[in-house]
């Protein structure tokens, strides 16, 4: 006798699963802790066999009968119903496999080998969500240029070209690695070139002339705010080190005694170990806030918390307060201060100059070659840029000293 929708929601487990049939192979199995799952039972080549389709209530009474009924046909045409199923599932594991998240999530696995900056990491992940419902579930193979023309499109209408520029560049990636990996014949995004408004280039803001630069050194020492971040701003205008690198600097990187600043590759923004030499007043700095923050992990630790670094709009805060504005000088500023001033001097090779910077030669064939360090050259250029830096907030000039 058939099943009644009242007869399933009210059935009672025993202490052994207990059979109720519906007629035509369909049972519902009632185990002993309350479950209910649908199960089909037929014969294919003489053996008895169970097909499972589902749990009660997600799937109910209509919704199991008409499994019953595809379970069925499938035999009448000689094909065994759970063969079936288990094609059908492979065959959506492989679909899901080849879909834009998934192939998106096998690129960021394989930048996360690679040792890529969990700032990075982090980064992309973000650019990638806003490819959104759109692209996610999509089998890659399918996607074509106009669709993602209306995801950057979004982007794009919101006022946010650049997001939108390196959105386009980024799923040209995923692109690219699912035709690496076989799963695409063609990155899309390349028939998309100059179909976006292009943001407008931004330099960095920067005080580069001597003068000024020395104006400003002045206005630090004079700085009010926490001592922390009066001894950043001293650091990083005697260093030039990208504000990252600054205000995530550990004490354990820092050796006093032979003047050394080591950055790990991982902190550096081209994934290379850096050396910075400390100049006598680059030291002094370093001993005044040892005493403030040297018991804890970050020179520059957050307000909040000792294990979390100083805030990246800290330093920029500081030079609001400071009295200039984000068209005249930021962080990053002081590396542009630094490069114009030392080259300028003409006293200094410009590849110790870029060394220091911590830049990679755009020569790839160069720089395979370009063994030197300049290490020693650095340590004087250092010197001698802790004392110009000295001479401009006096207002004076630095006598040159041999390079």
């Amino acid at each position: 006798m058939a099943l009644t929708e009242l007869e399933v929601r009210s059935a009672r487990p025993s202490p052994s699963i207990r059979k109720l049939s519906d007629g035509g192979g369909l049972q519902l199995w009632i185990t002993p802790d309350g479950a209910k799952r649908w199960r089909v039972a037929y014969r294919y080549n003489g053996k008895q066999k169970t097909l499972a389709i589902g749990v009660y209530p997600a799937v109910g009474l209509r919704e199991a009968r008409a499994a019953r009924d595809v379970a069925k046909r499938l035999l009448a045409s000689g094909h065994d119903p759970s063969v079936a199923k288990k094609m059908d599932k492979a065959a959506s594991v492989a679909s899901w496999a080849n879909t834009f998240a998934a192939i998106a999530s096998e690129l960021l696995d394989k930048k996360r080998r690679e040792g890529k900056a969990i700032q990075t990491i982090e980064k992309l992940t973000w650019v990638l969500s806003l490819a959104g419902p759109d692209l996610s579930g999509r089998p890659i193979s399918e996607i074509t240029a106009p669709e993602v023309l209306r995801v950057l499109k979004v982007v794009e209408a919101r006022g946010r070209l650049e997001t939108a520029k390196r959105l386009r560049a980024i799923i040209g990636q995923v692109f690219r690695f699912a035709v690496a990996t076989g799963r695409a014949t063609s990155d899309p995004t390349a028939a998309l070139r100059g179909a976006l408004a292009m943001p407008a280039v931004q330099h960095r803001a920067a005080i580069t002339e001597p003068k000024a630069f020395g104006g400003l050194l002045r206005a630090i020492s004079t700085y009010e705010g926490a001592p922390e971040t009066k001894a950043a701003l001293h650091l990083i205008a005697l260093c030039f080190a990208r504000p990252g690198e600054v205000r995530a600097a550990e004490w354990k990187e820092i050796d006093l005694e032979y003047a050394v600043w080591g950055i790990p590759a991982e902190k550096m923004k081209m994934r290379r170990p850096h050396r910075v030499p400390l100049a006598p007043q680059a030291r002094a700095v370093l001993l005044d806030l040892k005493e403030i923050t040297g018991r804890g992990r970050f020179l520059f630790p957050s307000n909040r918390s000792t294990e979390r670094c100083m805030s990246e709009n800290t330093i920029n805060a500081a030079l609001r307060r400071l009295g200039y504005t984000k068209d005249e000088m930021t962080g990053h500023g002081f590396r542009s201060a630094a490069s114009t001033i030392l080259n300028e001097s003409g006293l200094w090779n410009a590849d110790a100059i870029e060394r220091q910077l911590a830049h990679i030669d755009a020569d790839s064939v160069r720089r395979a070659y370009s063994r030197a360090d300049f290490w020693d050259e650095r340590v004087h250029m250092m010197a001698w840029w802790a004392g110009k830096c000295d001479a401009l907030r006096r207002g004076g000039e630095v006598v040159l000293l041999n390079a």
